[in-house]
């Protein structure tokens, strides 16, 4: 399970990255397209990690619920 964390951790570090490069990028276009692509690239590098965050904090939740019904069921 550890194995699995960390990789799945360093392929959300990779993914972070690649949005602050696409960031940098598309700021410095200047071709039509490049403000959309900068405001979608600037929304996925915020909502992105929140919505992570917010699944880490659920499953943690469902993982101390099933342990206390565990727990009381014997």
């Amino acid at each position: 399970m550890k194995k699995i964390k960390r990789i799945l951790a360093l392929a959300g570090a990779l993914l972070l990255v690649a949005l602050y490069a696409c960031t940098l990028i598309f700021a410095l276009m200047e071709s039509p397209a490049a403000s959309g692509l900068l405001a979608a690239s600037v929304a996925a590098t915020i909502l992105i990690p929140v919505l992570l965050y917010g699944y880490i904090l659920i499953a943690r939740l469902v993982k101390e619920h099933d342990r206390d019904n565990d727990a009381s069921d014997k």
